[in-house]
């Protein structure tokens, strides 16, 4: 059996052509015939700058599939009772059974906060741990949010895909320490260099899926069809296993 994992940077729904609309989002997670899908930078409540929706699960609606959101970011609101946030989704067209968020705000109200999605879904009676991310750019905190990552991965028995926006480059010591547990899917798989950012010109790969050593990584592409979409380019991997 093969599944589709998709990974996107959303920014909101707003694209390079500083226009926001999640439609666009639909379209390009359509097309992907993604099964499990990633993503980063998603409003709930947040602002005018998304209109308040709740995104997540106005793209679960639309593209029909179970759903999940991680706060980064919360903020109570005085003209209303509901709580902005803004962080990270799981779209997923299998069960998810159980759903975890685990902040990184190691400094709060200092520096922009992060989280893990960690969630269970099952495929075939078989389950899969499933988190998503997107990384500070403080190196001191990057080392410590890939660390506690990488002490999540005993708690499981079962395979792991990890994906998100991890704003480190391949190669450095970050990407190192995960590829000494996981395998880095582009790595494996892809072709040329798996640029992601900036979308209206890629020059850096900081997007990425990576799987537990027990599953294969049959193909890796950077979808390049609709780059007004975000300020990011999504990445697609496909994966089987026996």
């Amino acid at each position: 059996m093969e599944i589709n994992v998709l990974t996107f940077n959303i920014h909101h729904g707003v694209g390079i052509d500083k226009q926001a609309d999640l439609s666009r989002i639909v379209q390009v997670i359509e097309k992907s015939q993604a099964d499990i899908i990633g993503l980063n930078e998603v409003d709930k409540h947040f602002s005018k700058r998304s209109l308040f929706e709740d995104q997540t699960k106005w793209l679960a609606k639309q593209l029909n599939t179970e759903y999940f959101f991680s706060p980064s970011l919360s903020f109570k609101s005085k003209n209303t009772n509901k709580v902005r946030q803004y962080g990270n989704a799981l779209l997923s067209r299998f069960p998810i059974l159980s759903k975890k968020s685990h902040s990184f705000n190691y400094i709060p109200g200092l520096i922009e906060g992060r989280s893990l999605l960690d969630a269970t879904i099952q495929i075939d009676k078989k389950l899969y741990q499933i988190m998503v991310t997107h990384l500070s750019l403080n190196p001191f905190l990057h080392r410590k949010q890939i660390n506690f990552i990488i002490n999540q991965f005993h708690k499981y028995p079962h395979p792991i895909i990890m994906m998100g926006d991890w704003n480190m480059k391949p190669g450095t010591r970050g990407w190192r320490k995960l590829t000494d547990k996981v395998i880095d899917s582009w790595h494996v798989s892809g072709m040329g260099q798996g640029y992601t950012y900036p979308a209206s010109l890629p020059k850096m790969r900081l997007d990425y899926i990576f799987v537990s050593p027990e599953l294969q990584v049959v193909k890796s592409e950077v979808i390049t069809h609709s780059l007004n979409a975000s300020d990011h380019l999504p990445l697609k991997a496909t994966i089987s296993w026996h």
